[in-house]
């Protein structure tokens, strides 16, 4: 093997489970979750599509949470599920580099999308009157087009570094999908200038829309507050907490693993916290918007009564 990976030049991912009968249960359990995100999320965009009541700014932004979800997911688990199975763990190196890049961006825009999702919440709650044309249909496509365009540039500059660089080691990734600081280990070159441009990258697309969001909502908290009617009130808080929770099972593993310096991280916590924002997140998401919203949940009836009525 380890003449194997000196000349080949495809990489070897070590994987997420030993081959044991509580791997077998593990990926049994993340296949399982993978078919729950894939119903969930098809659904809430189908949903979304077809009912006419959800046609607004905020669940226009949710079904491209969906989409990026539906991405994000399909990225990553469908290869370990194949390497799992076949025990080939092989990835060839454009494979790799195609999976980084969709990664990457996939992270990036959703990142940036969580934004305009808290910033379409802050002007809903503090400035209605002005909502029509803050968030008009123009706005939207502008924050979804702007979220998609820049996660693709910074994906495409740490791509292009990462498999620019010579691998001198053993080809062999301790993680289960090309996740490059992963990749960056078996350089056999000095990479902590590249490492500096990490911390850069995360502050731009983490820590600061994280701060923007909790800028937003410490606003949108004082509004509610003020707010006289409880129904409002109550409605606004449920809307902004599910948002909040969201938000906090995205961005605090994504952090905790980018931030942190190489010498503070081990592979096997790395790859523990990659499965919250790779699998377990998309999976929650749509759990979250649909069962804590009346709105939702009423599309729902909705459109099944409407298929129900087509049959007879």
């Amino acid at each position: 093997m380890e003449n194997i990976n000196q000349t080949s030049t495809d990489f070897f991912l070590l994987g997420l489970f030993p081959p044991s009968r509580i791997g077998l249960f593990f990926f049994i359990l993340i296949v399982f979750t993978f078919l729950m995100a894939l119903f969930g999320n098809l659904s809430m965009i189908i949903l979304i599509l077809l009912d006419t009541h959800l046609h607004t700014p905020m669940y226009f932004l949710l079904s491209q949470l969906s989409f990026m979800d539906l991405n994000f997911i399909s990225t990553i688990v469908p290869k370990m599920a194949s390497d799992y199975l076949s025990g080939n763990k092989s990835i060839s190196f454009i494979g790799c580099g195609v999976q980084s890049f969709f990664f990457i961006t996939l992270a990036s825009a959703e990142g940036l999308i969580l934004v305009s999702m808290a910033y379409d919440r802050y002007v809903a709650i503090c400035f209605p009157l002005h909502y029509p044309i803050r968030m008009s249909k123009t706005v939207c496509v502008l924050m979804i087009t702007g979220s998609w365009i820049m996660g693709s540039i910074n994906s495409c500059a740490h791509t292009v570094y990462a498999f620019g660089i010579p691998y001198c080691r053993s080809r062999a990734i301790n993680h289960f999908f090309c996740d490059v600081p992963a990749m960056l280990t078996l350089a056999c070159m000095d990479t902590w200038v590249y490492e500096y441009t990490v911390f850069v990258s995360i502050a731009l697309f983490l820590v600061f829309p994280f701060i923007c969001i909790a800028c937003s909502y410490g606003q949108v908290l004082l509004a509610i507050c003020r707010m006289q009617s409880t129904e409002g009130r109550r409605k606004a808080y449920l809307t902004c907490s599910t948002h909040l929770t969201v938000v906090t099972f995205y961005y605090a593993p994504f952090a905790y693993t980018y931030l942190r310096p190489r010498s503070f991280r081990s592979p096997t916590e790395d790859k523990v916290l990659a499965v919250f924002y790779t699998i377990l997140t998309p999976m929650l998401n749509p759990i979250i918007y649909s069962l804590r919203n009346k709105e939702v949940t009423g599309a729902m009836r909705r459109v099944i009564q409407r298929f129900c009525s087509v049959e007879t």
